[in-house]
């Protein structure tokens, strides 16, 4: 048995990620960041999990109209494949990304 505390991973850059396991292809990781990451369009299923902290996650719909969806701790966003979207952090965050293995 592994136990993993989110909140004592910082990483030395945003981004940075812990791996803790690969489960049938896809990837189980621990983030830390405190800045944006990059609009991105999935290429397979994501899981994203805020454990600490708060984002803002910023999502295009099929017509390419902008939404924003405020995140805490414990919620949970699930992306389809095709979904276009970026995460903002306010302030330092930790989650969770369960995803295809060598997604962006």
């Amino acid at each position: 048995m592994k136990f993993i505390t989110a909140t004592n991973f910082t990483g030395k850059k945003a981004w940075d990620a812990q791996d803790i396991t690969n489960v049938e292809g896809a990837s189980v990781r621990l983030h830390w960041t405190d800045e944006p990451y990059i609009w991105h369009t999935n290429d397979g299923r994501e899981v994203f999990v805020v454990l600490a902290g708060k984002v803002d996650m910023f999502f295009r719909d099929n017509a390419g109209a902008e939404h924003k969806q405020a995140m805490q701790a414990g919620d949970i966003c699930f992306a389809e494949n095709g979904d276009e979207h970026v995460a903002h952090p306010i302030g330092p965050a930790h989650i969770l990304v369960i995803e295809k293995a060598g997604s962006i």
